[in-house]
């Protein structure tokens, strides 16, 4: 492919990306890296941004409007859960598929190009970098030998399997409130069935962060236990809630009104008090919420891996990718692979009988 050709797919790429790889672009083509190069990196960034959003860990629409911010404050297990939906690429292909180990490596090399840009090779207005956490640096490239059962096996120890999950919420129940402050215990007290009933739903749902928080009070069912939301790209689902978890997002519904005193025509399911007045809580709010909970009870995760738990359970309930890949919302189960993995009990019970 010749020069100019690259140069017509490079302008394509960037006028779909945000200002800051523009940016990267301009201060890369006078390095120079080649155009074949400079064009890898492009699609790149676009598949990772791309990822972000289908994923719901950003609530833009577009690549385009994806913030620096985003990037300054993104964490390790993002892009390790974004390193693992490569890898599972690769066991959806097969031997013909275009993923391999190192393109994967290509993938981050890529992103660590522009982490590296941002956060040593820019100047602001005071002549600093964008920002200073390169996230990139504390992500590994994958290793020839590292197999799906690796993967998985890290990946299992930060989720609440088993039994977890009932005793994360009877924690925050029963326990959380014992080390607080006065002031700590009053807030903890007014919001504690609200927060029992977002761990609930995402725990028993699989729901992403950004669904839980725009959902409407008019899209929970209880008697079918189930709860409407706005998909990506727009679509309208009717997701399952998992029964055990429903007593705890039926207590804070009877009691929303009487908690916040929402107005009449508020339709947010989850409410939060700002500035004396009920209003939605937001997807960000209920990420510090989660982190605040977990990391008194066990080790500190997302509501992204709270949804990894339902997926992991439910499949190996199930041992149906594609029944995993409905309930997450998910076209396909090529990002639902990894779960296929997580059955090493099994696997022990099967080499017990040779």
């Amino acid at each position: 492919m010749d020069k100019q050709h690259y140069l017509k797919l490079i302008e394509n790429e960037l006028s779909q990306a945000p200002w800051f790889v523009k940016e990267y672009y301009q201060a890369k083509s006078t390095v120079p890296l080649s155009p074949a190069t400079l064009y890898q990196y492009l699609t790149e960034f676009r598949r990772f941004f791309n990822w972000l959003i289908s994923e719901g860990i950003t609530s833009v629409p577009r690549q385009a409007d994806i913030p620096l911010s985003l990037l300054e404050h993104l964490k390790k297990e993002t892009v390790e859960l974004y390193k693992s939906a490569l890898l599972n690429q690769i066991k959806e292909a097969g031997s013909g598929g275009s993923r391999t180990h190192p393109t994967i490596n290509r993938s981050l090399n890529a992103l660590s190009s522009l982490f590296k840009y941002l956060t040593e090779d820019t100047e602001d207005e005071n002549g600093e970098a964008y920002f200073d956490r390169n996230v990139m640096h504390k992500i590994a490239l994958v290793r020839t030998n590292e197999t799906f059962a690796t993967r998985a096996a890290n990946l299992k120890t930060k989720l609440m399997l088993g039994d977890t999950d009932h005793k994360y919420l009877a924690f925050i129940n029963e326990k959380y409130e014992e080390k607080l402050t006065p002031t700590q215990k009053r807030y903890f007290l007014r919001d504690k069935i609200r927060d029992l009933a977002i761990n609930a739903l995402l725990l028993g749902s699989g729901l992403r962060v950004s669904e839980a928080a725009n959902a409407d009070v008019r899209q929970l069912n209880l008697k079918t236990g189930t709860i409407g939301v706005i998909r990506k790209g727009g679509q309208k689902d009717i997701v399952q809630i998992a029964p055990w978890t429903l007593p705890y997002i039926e207590n804070y519904f009877s009691k929303r009104t009487e908690l916040y005193h929402p107005t009449s025509g508020e339709r947010a399911l989850f409410l939060t008090v700002y500035r004396g007045k009920a209003s939605r809580m937001q997807a960000n709010t209920m990420e510090k919420m989660v982190a605040k909970y977990s990391a008194a009870f066990k080790v500190r995760i997302t509501p992204h891996k709270l949804r990894h738990t339902l997926a992991s359970k439910l499949y190996l309930a199930t041992k149906n990718e594609q029944l995993v890949a409905t309930q997450l919302g998910q076209n396909s189960t090529g990002a639902t692979s990894l779960y296929t993995h997580m059955i090493d009990e099994e696997q022990r019970k099967g080499l017990k009988k040779l």
